[in-house]
């Protein structure tokens, strides 16, 4: 179990994923914000806890963040609300770092055809044999995805240094019927679908194409 997944409260979960992304360790952090890393642990792990407002603008600083954005103040918001650094680049991502960024889970984006016209649905996904699969349920949006050519695109915004990602895959859609398939996807799957529900129907898409882009700040 890491730190972060021992945190239970919402602004403990908030600082804990922060300090990840950042790669600092507690102690780390706590040097910056001038605190005990013990105190930093009781606030990353307790519900209870009740930081004060200097400890909270110390930590948000640490951070390199905000104090509202530890606060769930942008939850409801999109992501690239903050300003463009002064000196971004737009790069290309080589195949292996684009497969590096998918990784092995998380959550993406699928373009379908529907009745009504173009959609995109958000999706929880995984990697296994360098294509990308994804559970749905029989006449749910993203089941539309199979038979077709579909585009599914992966991204990661860092608000704080104003940079991120971005990898598109493109190629043919197909509904998984083999047992021992399903049941190796359902074994690599790190979690069930976001959404809930009876979602049994996992579509696989077999890359044509695999692209990416990274802003960097110099």
């Amino acid at each position: 179990m890491t730190e972060q997944t021992k945190a239970t409260g919402d602004i403990g979960r908030r600082i804990a994923l922060r300090r990840e992304q950042l790669g600092l360790t507690r102690e780390q952090v706590s040097d910056r914000a001038g605190t005990a890393p013990g105190y930093l642990q009781y606030v990353e792990e307790q519900p209870a806890a009740a930081p004060d407002l200097g400890f909270m603008l110390r930590l948000a600083e640490a951070l390199e963040t905000s104090l509202s954005r530890l606060h769930g103040g942008d939850a409801d918001l999109p992501p690239g609300t903050g300003r463009a650094a002064r000196h971004p680049e737009l790069v290309e991502l080589a195949p292996d770092e684009c497969w590096a960024h998918l990784a092995t889970h998380g959550v993406g984006r699928i373009a379908v055809s529907t009745p009504d016209g173009p959609a995109i649905a958000p999706v929880n996904y995984t990697v296994a044999d360098r294509a990308v699969a994804f559970r749905t349920a029989a006449g749910a949006t993203p089941a539309l995805a199979a038979g077709t050519e579909t585009a599914f695109e992966v991204d990661h915004i860092d608000e704080a240094l104003s940079q991120g990602w971005s990898v598109l895959v493109v190629g043919h859609a197909d509904h998984v019927t083999d047992p021992g398939a399903v049941r190796r996807l359902a074994d690599a799957a790190r979690t069930g679908p976001w959404a809930g529900g009876d979602r049994e129907l996992w579509v696989r898409i077999e890359p044509v194409r695999v692209t990416g882009r990274r802003i960097l700040v110099r």
